[in-house]
């Protein structure tokens, strides 16, 4: 009898679905030409450098590009919670790319998540932040992919469970999360500001990771930019606030630049996903961009103190096995205190990245090592080796767990189950 009663919700959502695609299903006819003023604009070379660097604000060809692949010609499996996603081509291949694309089907795209057909796109195309984008900057993107060469690439089939892989319920998932509009300036910031939000809001799209997430994959109405787990990765994007009780609380403006444009910082260094943002993108924006998106970044507002819970087991044997482990292993380079050595080997001491909620963080960095990203400004990073092989699910719970809880730190304690659980998730 319960089940019956989903019936009249599911036909809802069908029917939601289809006035949707019928207000919005493109009216261009196939092969409409380019309006030439736009075409004029799309070949100018000034329109294509402005929109490679643009392209590159917004790390496009990390996921538009497959492991060993042609850059921007798709392919890449994106792992969500529903299944896989495949990203699309963007070279101008005209089969199986952007090559009978116009203008008009780009900015539909970008700014509304519907596809060259009326086709609703799946989020993990990140139009929710996407659609923050002006349209002078979404031609000039174009413009530079319209210069790419052409990538001739089959589709890879969709790999998302049912009912995830009926397009027409996005529509009541975008009733849900998703609310179109370029970004608009706030007059009463700075412009540097403005930018830094445009940025960030937009082309950089931070909160697709630097967020919490619901059951259905939407990106919860909480605090903006206050960290979140990764889907299917097990990395933590740490809370990206550098007030009180932020994930950034203690870092300078300073710290923001040093680690978007080299991947190392007084506090810390890039590891895991944000490792491959800042070699792909944030290494090679301007330093006015870079000081924009701190400034940003330091207006979020302070956090609520977090909730101290107390652990459902005595934590303090695996503190003093942790201390001994810590004492043998990780001394000679992060210090007794945790304080590192400035340049070389980041600070354990209020890290954010050993004090994010969940632990998973330092965990992966303890079993897979920490590789710092290699820049222009960091050409020869230092790295810490790995201890899977060296260390027992119970040995890095311990150090994990010293670590969390020593000198100012004071953070949960992690379990020998969840570190079962991180060493056991595959590696992209």
């Amino acid at each position: 009898m319960k089940r019956l009663l989903w019936i009249p919700l599911v036909l809802a959502v069908l029917a939601l679905a289809l006035w949707w695609w019928l207000a919005h299903r493109s009216n261009a006819a196939p092969g409409m030409a380019e309006d030439p003023a736009i075409a004029a604009m799309l070949k100018d070379p000034t329109v294509i450098a402005k929109g490679r660097y643009l392209a590159t604000a917004g790390d496009c060809v990390s996921c538009h590009t497959a492991q060993g692949g042609a850059r921007y010609a798709g392919g890449r499996l994106l792992p969500t919670p529903f299944g896989n996603v495949p990203s699309s081509n963007l070279t101008p291949d005209p089969q199986t790319g952007l090559g009978q694309w116009r203008l008009e089907d780009f900015w539909r795209a970008l700014h509304s998540g519907v596809g060259r057909h009326g086709e609703l796109l799946y989020p993990v195309f990140s139009y929710t932040s996407f659609t923050k984008v002006t349209r002078e900057d979404a031609i000039a993107i174009f413009a530079y992919l319209k210069s790419l060469p052409p990538v001739r690439q089959q589709a890879t089939p969709l790999g998302l469970r049912f009912p995830y892989n009926v397009r027409a319920t996005l529509a009541a998932w975008r009733a849900l999360y998703f609310k179109e509009g370029v970004y608009q300036a706030d007059p009463a910031q700075s412009a540097s500001w403005n930018r830094g939000a445009y940025l960030v809001q937009g082309l950089g799209h931070c909160i697709e990771c630097h967020a919490p997430r619901g059951t259905w994959g939407g990106v919860e109405p909480r605090a903006p930019l206050s960290g979140g787990r990764i889907p299917e990765v097990d990395w933590y994007a740490p809370d990206l606030s550098m007030q009180a009780h932020g994930g950034l609380q203690g870092w300078s403006k300073q710290d923001i630049v040093d680690l978007l444009k080299t991947g190392q910082a007084s506090k810390g260094s890039a590891l895991g996903p944000m490792a491959d943002v800042v070699v792909g993108s944030t290494q090679h924006l301007r330093d006015e961009d870079l000081q924009a998106i701190a400034d940003y970044l330091q207006s979020l507002p302070a956090r609520p103190k977090p909730l101290t819970t107390k652990p459902s087991f005595d934590s303090k044997p695996l503190i003093e096995r942790g201390q001994g482990i810590y004492a043998q292993r990780c001394a000679s380079c992060h210090g007794k205190d945790g304080a590192g050595i400035a340049g070389v080997y980041p600070p354990l001491d209020g890290n954010a990245t050993v004090l994010e909620p969940t632990g998973m963080n330092a965990t992966r960095a303890v079993l897979l090592g920490g590789f710092a990203p290699l820049t222009q400004g960091n050409p020869r990073p230092y790295s810490m080796p790995p201890y899977a092989q060296q260390l027992s699910d119970a040995d890095v719970a311990a150090v994990v767990t010293y670590v969390r809880q020593a000198w100012s730190n004071r953070a949960a304690a992690v379990e020998e189950r969840d570190v079962v659980t991180y060493r056991h998730t595959p590696v992209d």
